[in-house]
């Protein structure tokens, strides 16, 4: 009604208080305990001793491994079949065991059957050789868990191809049962006998040695970039010691 008086126990609608719990108001169980009045409650999120960088950061990801782990397995599968291919065309061409020029001098195809490794080295331990090349095997398998460098997967790839090539010569050719004799056929100016397998495992090396000279992981990060990330983790741990000391 006009002019009827408010009671002075209504609240003003433009002046009154939210409810606690209401609208954003907080309420005192929402309080630390023994924090004053007015204190504003923080979140765990708001801690700095509760932020933490992800587990994962700067790793590649799953997608990205997933298409690297292609690259190796097309890589080694290319090493692994011009390997066996050409071994298998020395073996028919090469039969009557005879030097024949191939550019020039220098490099001359020339059948021999190698029981060691290259440079015919540890070729009374047939056996040793074969147990050398399924740990390289393994290894690189576990190396390539951590995979995220396109080049680390290409020399990963040679390495495995060029191992499975050699590998399979212990077990299929004479006498066999992981004794077998490597197919060689590639004479480097009567210095030593190889294959092809031989400049894979080469490549792959000397790929190896520049990345390392560059300073760039299997997992694709620069050494450079690690220690600057763990210079940065250091000092924000620094800093959220301090800001708890504080606290």
């Amino acid at each position: 009604m006009p002019g009827e008086a408010r009671s002075p126990l209504t609240p003003d609608p433009a002046t009154s208080t939210p409810l606690e719990g209401v609208d954003g108001a907080s309420s005192p169980d929402d309080q630390p305990a023994g924090a004053p009045e007015g204190a504003t409650r923080h979140t765990p999120a708001d801690s700095p001793q509760e932020a933490e960088p992800a587990a994962d950061e700067g790793r590649p990801s799953s997608r990205r491994r997933r298409r690297l782990f292609a690259l190796l397995a097309i890589v080694a599968v290319t090493a692994y079949v011009t390997d066996q291919v050409s071994k298998a065309v020395a073996l028919n061409a090469l039969a009557d065991g005879l030097a024949r020029p191939f550019i020039g001098d220098f490099i001359r195809l020339k059948l021999i059957g190698n029981p060691g490794a290259a440079l015919s080295l540890g070729a009374g331990n047939t056996w040793v050789m074969t147990a050398i090349a399924v740990g390289v095997l393994v290894a690189i398998v576990f190396v390539a868990k951590g995979l995220g460098s396109r080049a680390w997967a290409i020399a990963l790839g040679l390495l495995l191809g060029a191992a499975l090539g050699n590998l399979t010569d212990r077990f299929v050719r004479p006498p066999g049962g992981g004794q077998g004799h490597v197919v060689d056929f590639l004479d480097y100016n009567r210095w030593f006998i190889g294959n092809v397998a031989d400049i894979w495992i080469v490549s792959a090396a000397l790929l190896i040695v520049l990345l390392a000279l560059l300073g760039i992981g299997v997992d694709g990060r620069r050494d450079r970039d690690v220690r600057a990330a763990k210079a940065e983790s250091e000092r924000a741990g620094a800093g959220s010691e301090d800001g708890g000391d504080r606290a």
